[in-house]
């Protein structure tokens, strides 16, 4: 059997940056270490985290003696402000390519613009993204969303930087046909560009596809849609141990990529699986 690894399979920079941040902290011995949410949308890293002693903050205590790290989705500005008050020092490990759509968000509010972002509700950036928008914002995430959709103008249309580019350009253009006259502003990442064409590349190369991460990570799920998409077999696993070797007993050729948020010993861990389970091997 033949594995072929998609070239941006694992951490992106966003994720890299706010896992290295965090670790600083712990080699420094920095005491109290904390992050607002989960780090980032991996299960696997934050066992490791946890391990070192940093703590996952949900709410806000009255007094924090300590630091706080903005995990790498993002916050909604007043989170930032109340971390503050409460007495911690934060660090923002947001991801740079969030903090760019933040800015296009600020930049037109204080325009009077709204701001329409097409993502998934409750996502933590997204939840983040529509703090920066106050009252100026709406979420957009199918077809059912525009039909009930209330655009004042002057409006912007930005991304979750997660997205799939299909589905953002499907959307955006409804929405623009609905109401004309707005901007639009295609925020997706260039690493979720580039994991998203490579499973559409490889999935003209292999017979299935393995797309490895955590279960609450959108852009892993993604991946999975995008084979889907392609009518490419595909399996969505966040750990070695949810692989099922009978199912890959007629596959000659195996495609392998992850999320953003998947450290490269899982995927390691997969592929070793994977061959060692190889039934086509002499």
């Amino acid at each position: 059997m033949k594995i072929i690894l998609a070239e941006t399979a694992g951490f992106c920079m966003g994720v890299r940056r706010a896992v290295d941040t965090t670790m600083a902290l712990v080699e420094d011995g920095e005491a109290n270490i904390y992050t607002f949410g989960p780090l980032i949308h991996n299960p696997q890293v934050l066992e490791i985290l946890e391990g070192q002693g940093v703590k996952i903050l949900t709410d806000i205590p009255p007094r924090i003696e300590g630091t706080v790290i903005i995990r790498a989705h993002g916050v909604p500005p007043s989170r930032k402000r109340e971390l503050a008050e409460a007495g911690a020092v934060v660090i923002d490990a947001t991801c740079p390519r969030v903090l760019k759509v933040q800015a296009i968000i600020k930049k037109f509010l204080e325009q009077n613009c709204f701001t329409v972002i097409i993502g998934d509700k409750n996502h933590a950036e997204v939840n983040g993204l529509l703090g920066y928008a106050g009252k100026q914002g709406a979420v957009v995430t199918d077809e059912k969303d525009i039909e009930n959709l209330k655009l004042p103008e002057p409006y912007v249309i930005v991304s979750q930087t997660t997205q799939d580019n299909n589905v953002f350009d499907r959307l955006s253009a409804a929405v623009m046909a609905h109401f004309p006259g707005g901007r639009v502003f295609n925020t997706i990442c260039d690493s979720t560009h580039k994991r998203q064409d490579e499973v559409r590349k490889l999935c003209h190369e292999v017979d299935a596809m393995v797309v490895v991460g955590g279960r609450n990570s959108a852009n892993t799920a993604r991946l999975g849609d995008v084979a889907n998409s392609m009518s490419c077999p595909v399996y969505v696993i966040e750990t070695e141990d949810e692989l099922e070797p009978e199912k890959f007993i007629n596959y000659k050729t195996i495609g392998v990529t992850a999320g953003a948020s998947t450290p490269t010993w899982m995927i390691e861990r997969v592929i070793n699986a994977i061959r060692q389970n190889d039934t086509t091997s002499p």
